[in-house]
């Protein structure tokens, strides 16, 4: 006898009915705050429907872009450590998606959108983390060009170097899933219109404080963001030798997280669940204690794990290698050596935009080259800009 079906259970799509009725038809579950897929709203409106959501759409074109595929050599924060069990941006983001989409389905959120945002929150990062961004943000003020920051950038990979398409929510959570530092609750901020939501970019661009997501979804990635990090860092860092049973973790970390990541995932989920509404006027929040022993485990992790003198002793010599590439490959752009990496690896290959290629500046191009470079990769460059060529037997 076949199982019957209980009462209130979405069925699978009818070949009768439409995609957009059965998307409804399991969108009905959601709680009021939710994001549907009947109000995504894309720049160019041009897909034909499918079995997916538009946000489950966005989750595969994220994949299958070039910048997602270079996540597998990009470092989180031990940029020059061999160590093959620490964590890099790819397990990073995987981490976010699994954290965040578990939030949201205890909220009874849009686990299509928050997946889509968190798999692309972090296509902006550069080589060797955070000190890297600081070491182009720099050159970039010099040339003109403003300052760098990667939530920017991973807009600018995905919706203008690739020209993915996507949806006006998934690129809004992108951009905004930073300054998590600063927050304890999170209520989404409407953004109206395309207009809106460019002016959001270029305010963030100026260096302006980031503002929040316009939905729930956006915000719970933005926490999920810190949840995954906290203390995978600090675990990583007990890895690698720069914290160790000595190195005294604030008294109020280990009373509410416990001393490992699993209880500090753990005691961050469960809380942020316990102080969260994903009501029509719905906000993610942290109780208070948490988020005073957050901030302390934050001090804790700058002071010994980010700025340990053991990882930054290397940052000059970084730096120096960030300045000779920009003016390398900016001079190679000027003067049009069509041989150049700059062009055949990436102005002149067919999965850049024209458009962009046509409307950037110089400096925005070289910016946006280095900017999706690996950490192997730039210093493979490096060796190639400072180390003579040879030749093997005779000059072909």
């Amino acid at each position: 006898m076949p199982p019957r079906e209980d009462a209130g259970q979405i069925p699978g799509p009818d070949p009768e009915s439409s995609t957009s009725d059965y998307i409804a038809a399991r969108e009905s579950l959601f709680s009021p705050g939710a994001a549907r897929s009947a109000d995504a709203v894309r720049r160019q409106e041009t897909e034909t429907g499918d079995l997916r959501t538009p946000y489950s759409r966005d989750a595969d074109r994220i994949i299958h872009t070039r910048a997602y595929t270079r996540y597998i050599d990009k470092t989180q924060v031990f940029y020059l450590v061999e160590n093959d069990h620490i964590t890099h941006r790819v397990i990073h983001v995987q981490m976010v998606s699994k954290i965040a989409r578990t939030i949201g389905r205890s909220l009874r959120l849009n686990e299509d959108l928050i997946e889509a945002i968190a798999l692309g929150h972090d296509i902006g990062h550069i080589p060797y983390g955070h000190f890297g961004e600081t070491c182009l943000s720099d050159i970039c003020e010099q040339h003109g060009i403003g300052k760098f920051f990667h939530n920017v950038q991973s807009v600018q990979f995905l919706d203008r170097i690739e020209a993915r398409n996507l949806t006006m929510q998934v690129l809004d959570g992108i951009l905004c899933h930073n300054g998590e530092a600063d927050d304890v609750r999170i209520e989404p901020a409407p953004c109206r219109s395309w207009a809106e939501f460019d002016e959001k970019v270029r305010a963030q661009s100026a260096g302006f404080r980031s503002s929040a997501p316009m939905t729930l979804e956006g915000c719970v990635v933005k926490f999920a963001d810190t949840i995954a990090y906290i203390g995978r860092d600090l675990q990583d860092a007990q890895d690698v030798g720069l914290v160790n049973e000595t190195t005294p973790l604030p008294e109020e970390c280990t009373r509410l997280f416990g001393n490992s990541n699993r209880e500090i995932i753990n005691t961050l989920i469960y809380d942020l669940l316990r102080h969260s509404g994903s009501g029509k006027d719905g906000y993610i929040s942290y109780s208070g204690e948490v988020e005073q022993a957050l901030i302390a485990l934050r001090s804790f992790s700058r002071k010994f794990i980010y700025e340990n003198p053991k990882l930054t002793v290397e940052q000059g010599k970084i730096a120096r290698m960030y300045r000779m590439l920009f003016n390398r490959y900016l001079d190679d752009l000027l003067n049009e050596k069509f041989g150049s990496r700059i062009f055949t690896e990436f102005i002149a290959t067919d999965w850049i935009s024209k458009p962009y290629v046509r409307s950037a500046r110089p400096a925005e191009l070289v910016r946006d080259f280095i900017a999706g470079m690996t950490d192997r990769y730039f210093a493979r460059q490096f060796e190639e800009c400072v180390i003579p060529r040879r030749v093997e037997g005779r000059f072909p």
